[in-house]
C-alpha cells in the first residue's frame, strides 16, 4: 500500500537554518522535486513536432520546478518569504 507524506517541515525562521535545511531536503526527496533543487536545470520552450513522451517529460520537469519551488515558500516564514518572494529558482533559495 502506498502513502503519501504530506506534513511539510517546521518554518523556517531564521533561528533554525540548519535543521529546517536537512528537513527540507528529505521532505523535497520524499515528494520527487529534489532533483528540481538540487540540479537547477532549464526548461526550454516546447518546440515543434515533439513526440507524446518529450511533452510528457516537459511537463513533468516544469511541474517538478513549481512543486519545489512552491514547497520552499510554504515552508517559511513571512518575513523570509518577503526577502524571497521574487527569487525565480528554487535552487536559488
Amino acid at each position: 500500500m502506498e502513502s503519501s507524506l504530506t506534513t511539510a517541515p517546521s518554518i523556517l525562521d531564521g533561528d533554525n537554518c540548519e535543521t529546517w535545511a536537512v528537513k527540507m531536503i528529505v521532505h523535497l526527496q520524499a515528494l520527487d522535486v529534489w532533483e528540481a533543487v538540487k540540479e537547477n536545470y532549464e526548461v526550454p520552450p516546447l518546440e515543434a513536432n515533439l513526440t507524446m513522451t518529450q511533452m510528457k517529460l516537459h511537463k513533468e520537469r516544469k511541474t517538478r520546478k513549481a512543486k519545489a519551488k512552491a514547497c520552499l515558500f510554504a515552508a517559511v516564514s513571512p518575513s523570509i518569504f518577503i526577502k524571497i518572494m521574487k527569487i525565480d529558482s528554487a535552487a536559488e533559495i
